[in-house]
């Protein structure tokens, strides 16, 4: 159990299936529900401050090579597309209701990117990611639970 529970963990700080794989893997591998929950919620969440970290002080060193540029401009643009029109004009509730959105590309980690590509402040930007990676959670858990017992 205890190896689920951190594949459970892995996936969620994973940019390739965060929470919206953790909590599915670890309840269909007979996780507690409420502990699949909260452990991969909280893993989710630390990924925002991992991040803003990174673009703030490593991406400017990085972006002298020209291979980590492209790909850091392709990311940025996805981020900005997918999230910029909401963000640009509802700024804190256009981030957590596309942080929320629980399909692929509109996690966390866009919702990171976005919050520093728009210059949202700090405090407002990890206070709407975690919202929206919360209800994004609750919105996962809910129908892992009920794909596994089913509705009645």
């Amino acid at each position: 159990m205890l190896n689920d529970i951190i594949t459970a963990m892995l996936w969620s700080i994973s940019p390739f299936g965060e929470a919206k794989v953790g909590i599915p893997y670890a309840i269909y591998n007979n996780v507690n529900y409420y502990l699949a929950f909260t452990l991969c919620f909280a893993a989710n969440v630390m990924v925002f401050p991992v991040m803003q970290f990174f673009l703030q002080h490593i991406n400017k060193y990085l972006l002298k090579w020209r291979f980590y540029k492209k790909s850091a401009i392709f990311v940025a643009r996805r981020a900005k597309l997918g999230a910029g029109k909401n963000v640009q004009k509802y700024g804190f509730w256009g981030l957590l209701l596309f942080v929320m959105v629980p399909i692929p590309g509109t996690g966390v980690y866009a919702g990171t990117i976005a919050a520093w590509l728009f210059r949202l402040e700090k405090k407002q930007a990890f206070l709407a990611n975690t919202v929206g990676i919360y209800l994004s959670c609750v919105i996962v858990w809910i129908v892992t639970i009920i794909s596994v017992n089913g509705l009645a």
